[in-house]
């Protein structure tokens, strides 16, 4: 019987990558989007083509929004079938000093990148009761940099839950995070942002999406694996160097 994945922010970027490569591996996939129904549809449309015997439906939920974000894994289940897997990849990446930070901001970044997890984990667990979830984390909760401060905040709680999660879940269900680095460049950024940056990590390159998906990987092979953050960060995480 063929899997069904449910990935937040699947229409974009690393969201797109994630969906693509389950895609190959076999899976039915839930394309979870707010606002990018164009590119969501689209992906789907190409992969129903390209993997006939396969299912992808996209759902909208805005996930600063409690009764969308509440009904998203039943729409999924009413439409596919019972996910056995959650990404939760949606986020929202917003630069703010501690003193820049409204409290309006603060609740929309926690909103997406921290309470929306906690509800979709939460109701996987009590509606679909076994699989993984997977939370996309961030290298930056290694530092206490302030750059993008309520961003950061909410990543290093999302950690926090990632293993409360598993250990409140397990056997039935394993919960693990993945915390990328240099990945993909803002959009508003040239080819050489990421360059750049990387001088000063001890690869020396950006990783691209590649360490993420092999870190999935990683995850869904390895049956006894609970509770465990994968930094694929080419060294980010261990300092920065000048």
């Amino acid at each position: 019987m063929q899997e069904t994945a449910l990935i937040t922010g699947g229409a974009l970027r690393i969201g797109e990558a994630l969906v693509r490569h389950l895609a190959k591996k076999g899976w039915n996939i839930a394309i979870h989007f707010n606002r990018s129904h164009q590119s969501a549809q689209k992906i789907a449309d190409e992969l129903s083509k390209s993997y006939p015997n396969q299912k992808f439906i996209t759902f909208q939920s805005n996930l600063t929004v409690d009764t969308e974000i509440e009904d998203l894994i039943p729409a999924v289940i009413h439409k596919l079938r019972i996910p056995s897997l959650l990404i939760n990849n949606a986020s929202v990446f917003e630069p703010k000093s501690l003193k820049e930070t409204s409290a309006c901001f603060f609740d929309e970044q926690m909103k997406v990148n921290f309470r929306a997890p906690f509800i979709l984990s939460r109701n996987f667990a009590n509606l679909c009761k076994k699989g993984n979830i997977i939370n996309l984390v961030d290298t930056r909760i290694t530092t206490n940099k302030s750059d993008f401060a309520a961003y950061t905040l909410s990543k290093k709680a999302l950690w926090e839950l990632t293993k409360m999660a598993a250990f409140e879940f397990g056997p039935a269900i394993r919960v693990n995070g993945i915390a990328p680095g240099l990945t993909l460049a803002p959009a508003e950024k040239g080819e050489n942002y990421l360059l750049n940056l990387a001088k000063h990590i001890p690869m020396k390159r950006p990783g691209g999406v590649d360490p993420i998906l092999q870190s999935l990987d990683h995850i869904l092979e390895n049956d006894y694996l609970t509770g465990q953050l994968l930094f694929c960060d080419g060294g980010e995480n261990l300092g920065y160097i000048n």
